[in-house]
């Protein structure tokens, strides 16, 4: 079967990240799977991407931590030969207020999932890590895919959990595992037809800034202004959303060059690949800072108070991003104006993807 005519099977496919990427593989041919709850997103984002792309994928409304019901799902498509898994709660301060919520969730739905996986022979997967997962207390900036790992909130350890499984499954089992670690994805689709437009509250910072703008939220809470950054407030590695998109379409091709290596040196197919990689710029930006950038774009007085800090958060979290260059080619040319200026341009449009 030639690649271009495999399915690709993405978990929680209808939220931010989930439908931006999908558009990458839809519009390199291939055919997606997709399972949601619809408990942050909406249906209508189906339409919304076969406007972008002319094709719309199969939808399956599903909780995947029903076995049953995720089984049905490959039964039905024999054909599915790789696994985007995104399917996660990710609230740091939320999962700090209710860790089982994240336990339950996050690592109930990863097994499950891989459980179906090992059952299939479907052993093709890249995985949605987080910066999280580092010990960035102890670790000085940037952070390198070797530093070592850590978690001090319960969505950080679940991540962590989940990378520890899937290196497990690629040590003993053979999968074929990329993890892509990445923080603070933003913006929206050039379309302006998709972008971050959560159900509740985001919890993102520039939704957040931006339904301020538009007095929707009447200022933005910055939780502390004591950290040790320049200007008192967190530090973070923001990445435009199609980068970190397109760097999933990246790590499928890098697993293809390995099998490709593999025949051509008539190695045992069966030879696993495990990898680890950063997925954003290498530039810090903070929260006053970014609150000054969206001023910049949309012309407006951005009111916001200080608050406590949340359990949870940490100073700065920024990448060496040298090893994603090298291996997967990656170059992150997105400029941080042009994306707030089309996120907010959407925003005035009054679209939304619920």
């Amino acid at each position: 079967m030639e690649e271009q005519s495999r399915s690709i099977l993405i978990t929680w496919w209808l939220g931010y990240i989930w439908s931006h990427t999908s558009t990458v593989f839809l519009e390199e041919a291939y055919d997606i799977i997709i399972v949601d709850n619809l408990s942050n997103s909406d249906i209508s984002v189906l339409d919304k991407i076969q406007t972008i792309t002319w094709k719309k994928p199969k939808f399956y409304n599903i909780d995947i931590r029903n076995l049953e019901e995720l089984e049905k799902v490959f039964k039905n498509h024999p054909n599915i030969d790789w696994v985007i898994h995104f399917a996660a709660k990710k609230a740091v301060g939320e999962s700090c207020q209710d860790p089982f919520l994240y336990y339950d969730n996050n690592v109930i739905w990863t097994n499950n999932l891989l459980k179906l996986m090992q059952k299939y022979d479907k052993k093709n997967i890249v995985f949605s890590s987080s910066a999280t997962v580092y010990d960035s207390p102890k670790l000085l900036p940037p952070f390198s895919e070797n530093d070592r790992v850590g978690t001090y909130n319960p969505y950080g350890t679940t991540k962590l959990i989940m990378e520890y499984m899937l290196k497990d499954l690629a040590t003993f089992k053979w999968f074929n595992v990329v993890n892509l670690r990445y923080f603070n994805p933003i913006w929206a689709h050039h379309s302006w037809l998709i972008w971050e437009d959560p159900k509740w509250i985001p919890s993102n910072l520039i939704p957040y800034i931006l339904k301020v703008a538009n007095w929707e939220i009447e200022y933005v809470q910055i939780f502390g202004d004591d950290y040790d950054t320049p200007d008192g407030t967190g530090v973070r590695d923001y990445i435009h959303v199609m980068d970190v998109a397109e760097a999933h379409l990246s790590a499928f091709n890098q697993i293809l060059k390995y099998h490709e290596y593999l025949l051509e040196n008539k190695i045992d197919p069966d030879k696993w690949y495990f990898d680890v990689f950063n997925i954003w710029t290498g530039d810090g930006k903070s929260v006053k800072e970014m609150i000054e950038l969206v001023e910049k774009v949309t012309e407006k007085k951005i009111p916001y108070k200080i608050v406590s800090r949340r359990p949870g958060d940490i100073d700065t979290s920024i990448a060496n991003v040298q090893k994603a260059k090298q291996v997967l080619g990656r170059e992150y040319s997105r400029s941080m104006y042009q994306a707030i200026e089309d996120a907010w341009r959407f925003t005035q449009k009054g679209n939304s993807n619920s």
